[in-house]
């Protein structure tokens, strides 16, 4: 029963990294006034884009940094139809899931001469260090886990830092609730959010690399599988925040991380259809009460 427990919580801290990624990446593009409903055709792309780069160099790392750049690539697109264009944000948003999930199947046929998936890239493998093996309960949990999951908890922290520490955090916030007062203090309105967006890609695709360069060690067509919808909720239940996007995530993971430890003792079907039933449940009972900031959707010329 102890190596079962130990076991789901490894399980469940490996499944939410690209929760946690993404729902960070929305909490900044959030508190920047913009709705971070594109977040899924950001994670889609960087997954992609990370094993293209792999594909191109033969490391893993040059494949991080591709998908961290065309996750933001593909985000201030949405940037551009929303804050320079002034498109609704959710359409915006749409149409940059739209674009992704149309154009990675045409990428992976004229780049790698195939269909529904790439070939095998280099990848990142578990950490397994025996000083670790030793900690009793927490180095059974850490060791087996991708050098991403290490790097992911750093950047929550850091992100948080940034938004609750730091004078730009605080403009960023300012921005995010009221841009017609940020305008009149003499910030630059459309430089943070924009600034927000990029960030949110950014941290997307760096969690749409994990699912291809660490869970896996290719790209398949729809990898992501809704998890960027999923993060979209975790945001707002973790108030916009790095850390509750943090417990969002790892309560998610939880969920998700059910289906590799209970396929073939429970019907396949029940478990996969868990993290989305979950999700519901939590727009239904756990979103409503919650404020998003007040000058999300906002211009500075409303």
């Amino acid at each position: 029963m102890e190596a079962l427990i130990l076991t789901i919580i490894a399980s469940s801290l490996r499944s939410s990294v690209p929760l946690i990624l993404a729902a960070t990446g929305g909490a900044f593009s959030n508190r920047a006034g913009v709705s971070d409903l594109g977040l899924e055709g950001m994670m889609l792309m960087g997954s992609f884009c990370a094993v293209w780069g792999s594909h191109l160099s033969g490391n893993a790392w040059v494949g991080v940094l591709f998908g961290i750049f065309f996750g933001a690539l593909i985000a201030m697109l949405h940037g551009v139809m929303h804050i320079s264009f002034k498109v609704n944000a959710s359409i915006s948003g749409m149409c940059v899931n739209l674009l992704a999930a149309a154009t990675t199947p045409l990428l992976v046929t004229a780049i790698f001469g195939m269909r529904g998936k790439t070939e095998q890239v280099s990848s990142f493998g578990r950490i397994n260090q025996p000083w670790l093996q030793r900690i009793p309960y927490i180095g059974q949990i850490l060791n087996g886990q991708s050098i991403l999951f290490f790097l992911t908890i750093i950047l929550v922290v850091v992100g948080w830092v940034f938004l609750y520490k730091t004078k730009k955090g605080l403009r960023m916030r300012t921005v995010g609730e009221s841009p017609q007062t940020a305008s009149t203090v003499g910030l630059n309105v459309k430089a943070y959010k924009y600034f927000g967006v990029a960030l949110s890609g950014a941290f997307a695709g760096l969690g749409g690399a994990f699912l291809s360069l660490s869970q896996m060690n290719m790209f398949v067509d729809n990898m992501t599988a809704g998890r960027g919808f999923i993060a979209v909720v975790i945001s707002s239940f973790g108030r916009y925040n790095p850390f509750g996007a943090l417990v969002g995530s790892l309560f998610f993971g939880f969920f998700d991380s059910l289906q590799s430890i209970f396929q073939g003792v429970l019907p396949s079907q029940l478990v996969m259809m868990t993290p989305y039933v979950l999700t519901m449940i939590v727009l239904v009972f756990g979103v409503k009460k919650n404020k998003a900031p007040a000058g999300i959707g906002r211009h500075v010329e409303e």
